[in-house]
């Protein structure tokens, strides 16, 4: 069996790219799975943890709006168009926020809450994970 070196690294690509730690790629008889390696990771996230006595408390308040999929961020629903969130402007339950592409498909996401938006926590063009917070209302 010859393994195409060009998959290994178009999905190493992707690890990097959206940040992940794993992808599988799959294709009739082939079964490819590239990870990286946890003890890396675990060394880069102990080195910015604060110490006991320089550590902070944060208090979030009001209601974090949670992404509902995987995928990349967008605050309007084309480039240079209107955002759908803005610091300050009120909503209502329901109403959309932001857009997550998912595979090639936009995935409006409502607002959990009616409120003011307090604080929008995701960049344009991020990618953002399932259960991440992506706007906090007020």
């Amino acid at each position: 069996m010859k393994i195409d070196k060009n998959i290994i690294k178009e999905l190493t690509d992707y690890l990097n790219e959206f940040n992940l730690t794993e992808i599988e790629y799959t294709d009739k008889d082939t079964k490819i799975k590239v990870s990286k390696s946890s003890s890396n990771q675990a060394l880069s996230i102990a080195s910015t943890l604060p110490k006991p006595n320089e550590e902070k408390l944060l208090k979030i308040s009001g209601i974090e709006v949670k992404s509902p999929i995987i995928g990349t961020a967008y605050h309007a629903p084309e480039p240079g168009a209107k955002k759908f969130s803005e610091i300050g402007k009120k909503i209502k339950k329901g109403e959309t926020i932001m857009i997550v592409e998912a595979m090639k498909t936009m995935n409006h996401i409502p607002s959990t809450a009616d409120g003011v938006i307090k604080e929008i926590c995701v960049e344009d063009g991020q990618p953002v994970e399932y259960g991440q917070t992506v706007i906090i209302v007020e």
